[in-house]
């Protein structure tokens, strides 16, 4: 792929998952301090201080589609960093954990509503042939996040009094925050919102000449303009049936994507790796970022060449067979390294399939008209089902006392669910142009 311009523009929005990465896993560090501080009980922690920024999650993704459409993706995605500096700024000045589940509420609203338009975006700048790979970058940078914060983390806790160490984890946020709100007013908007939404074609066609020189851009335009006519933008809602098939492989993919437990692992690695006996668990935890991070990448190379079907089989026993070792690890009492090394196998599998594959599967699938809406869609779906087994683990661990082991056994009996769904009905999108897979799709 030699369009520097293209790339330019890919890695830049994709640095709103960075911010996704990293915003998710700083509370890591903060969970038992915070908890001391204010004395929660398990049940507030939970609901208050470490789900609430999901529930803020939900509702960027639920309604991201709607300024996506309106706004388009370039303003979006400004506003969007916006928000993750004032959360971090405000979570890290708090007081009270009112006031810090607000702050955090309005982080989680920047997440949600990238997971909507950073894949969109990309999806709709990229050739069909490196279209995964670059979506994929989001994918990419969302780990990248979440290893720096584990990094971060370690090193903040090192230098500074725990009693103040989370508000330095916090607030760093906001310096990449803002570095990428400046970064993203550099950007185009979207040749097919451009042509879809405003009705500015010669600027669609301009924006599309640099993204694929030496491309027949009449065949290109004519393909976006047809999916218009095709589908019938104003004759079917989003719900009526026109699109069932895209919406449920989205839901269902969403669905299992939280149900392997992985917000569950990342959001609470710290306590789980002390749980096991390892007195230093904020540096036990780095590992699991770094394993994160180079399954990302296998998982990048792979998606375009080995499809994302295929990567999802190979990641669902992978959690299969990594969920069943960490219940194993706990339910006969072993410590220590061998259930980091577990933890940092059940990480890989997640990175080389669900991760590597759900942002840009479901910013595929959708027909150009309802991209954001289905885009919002899926992340919506995603979200809510990981602020609740967020929400309900802590004090579902709690219950469970010796045989927490339990848990990880049913987060790998939905694993088998997820592989039978992968082999019998999860289509092939790779290399497939959007408006292609908008006929194979759509009723």
């Amino acid at each position: 792929m030699k369009n520097s311009k293209l790339t330019y523009w890919a890695i830049t929005v994709a640095l709103a998952g960075f911010l996704f990465g990293f915003d998710t896993i700083v509370i890591s560090g903060a969970d038992q301090p915070i908890q001391k501080l204010w004395n929660t009980s398990p049940w507030f922690h939970s609901t208050f201080i470490m789900s609430m920024a999901l529930w803020g999650t939900v509702l960027g993704a639920l309604f991201g589609g709607i300024p996506c459409k309106h706004l388009g993706r370039k303003k979006t995605l400004f506003w969007i960093g916006v928000l993750y500096t004032v959360s971090a700024v405000g979570s890290a000045m708090a007081n009270d954990p009112y006031l810090f589940s607000f702050f955090r509420f309005i982080g989680g609203v920047g997440v949600g509503a990238s997971s909507v338009a950073a894949p969109i975006y990309i999806s709709e700048i990229a050739p069909a042939e490196n279209r995964g790979r670059l979506v994929a970058t989001y994918q990419f940078n969302i780990v990248f996040g979440i290893l720096i914060a584990f990094f971060s983390n370690y090193f903040i806790g090192q230098f500074f009094d725990q009693s103040i160490a989370w508000r330095w984890m916090l607030g760093i946020e906001a310096l990449p925050a803002i570095i990428y709100t400046i970064m993203v007013l550099g950007v185009p908007n979207s040749p097919r919102w451009l042509a879809i939404e405003k009705g500015d074609e010669s600027g669609a066609r301009a924006l599309l000449s640099q993204i694929n020189p030496g491309a027949n851009i009449d065949h290109l335009m004519e393909n976006i303009k047809s999916s218009i006519t095709k589908v019938g933008q104003k004759s079917a809602g989003f719900f009526s049936g026109k699109y069932s098939t895209p919406i449920k492989l989205a839901f269902v993919l969403a669905f299992f994507n939280q149900l392997s437990g992985i917000n569950f692992v990342l959001y609470y690695g710290p306590r789980i790796l002390a749980d096991a006996g390892i007195e230093n668990a904020l540096a036990a935890a780095m590992p699991v970022g770094v394993s994160n991070l180079i399954f990302t990448l296998i998982g990048m190379y792979l998606i375009d060449r080995v499809g994302r079907k295929t990567l999802m089989i190979y990641g669902s026993l992978g959690y299969i067979t990594t969920l069943l070792a960490v219940a194993y690890a706990f339910y006969s009492g072993a410590q220590g390294t061998l259930v980091v090394f577990f933890i940092c196998a059940f990480v890989a599998s997640h990175a080389i399939g669900q991760g590597a594959v759900i942002w840009v599967f479901i910013s595929e699938i959708f027909p150009n008209n309802v991209r954001d809406y289905g885009m919002s869609w899926g992340s919506g779906t995603h979200w809510v089902f990981a602020a609740i087994i967020t929400m309900i683990t802590l004090p579902i661990l709690t219950w469970l006392g010796d045989s927490n082991w339990m848990i990880y056994v049913f987060f790998a009996g939905m694993m088998v669910l997820q592989l039978f769904w992968v082999l019998f009905i999860m289509p092939e999108t790779k290399g497939v142009p959007l408006e292609e897979l908008q006929k194979k799709l759509t009723k």
